[in-house]
């Protein structure tokens, strides 16, 4: 634990961590995955979880992971997939950000990212469906080539967190819409498991019920 570093950008998140006996000894920071607070080709490992959905710049993001990584450093960023049924994607889109899979692969190539391989995940009753994106999501490894910051350069950071970026209208109808869809995708992976527990027995007569029915 002494050799992991642990960075989120909330306080609240932050405290919460530092309580779990399990991170005892892991160095718990307050940073931002766009701007991280480390040397370059400084770290051999870079995880990132379940957070370049709330990334304003992801490409930014990635780059950065190049930056810190040592020469021949392994990067890991896991997240969710764009949805392909139409109503999951109108709740993805009032969300937050869910990437498709090129775009996955293209910024961490962008960033001078060698060896980079996506794998689709996801729950084990899911049975492969990604139609719903949140639940059928993806991790994306890469090393990195060479020392030295990422080739591509991007210049200052276009988020500007003194003003707000809408009026108040808007950010409460931001809110409504993202708690109906944080309700939604909170359902989906509900009613995915019942539909899974309904069709297992039908599939020990029919090879193909998940399949067709999933």
């Amino acid at each position: 634990p002494e050799k992991i570093t642990m960075i989120d950008q909330s306080p609240h998140q932050l405290a919460k961590a530092k309580k779990k006996e399990q991170l005892k000894g892991v160095t718990i920071l307050e940073g931002d995955a766009e701007d991280l607070p480390f040397e370059t080709d400084s770290k051999d490992r870079y995880v990132s979880a379940g957070s370049i959905e709330y990334w304003p710049e992801p490409q930014r993001g990635i780059c950065e992971a190049y930056r810190v990584l040592k020469p021949g450093g392994l990067a890991c960023v896991i997240g969710p997939v764009y949805p392909t049924n139409p109503i999951s994607r109108f709740f993805a889109d009032a969300w937050m950000l869910f990437p498709t899979e090129k775009e996955y692969i293209d910024w961490f190539t962008a960033a001078g990212f060698k060896d980079v391989q996506l794998k689709r995940i996801g729950p084990w009753w899911y049975h492969g469906v990604r139609r719903h994106g949140l639940i059928m999501g993806c991790s994306v490894t890469a090393r990195k080539a060479a020392i030295g910051e990422s080739p591509l350069q991007l210049g200052p950071k276009e988020e500007d967190v003194t003003k707000p970026s809408v009026g108040a209208a808007a950010r409460l109808t931001r809110l409504i819409l993202g708690t109906a869809a944080g309700f939604y995708y909170f359902c989906v992976p509900v009613y995915m498991l019942l539909k899974h527990l309904l069709i297992w027995p039908l599939s020990l007569v029919w090879k193909g019920a998940h399949k067709r029915l999933m």
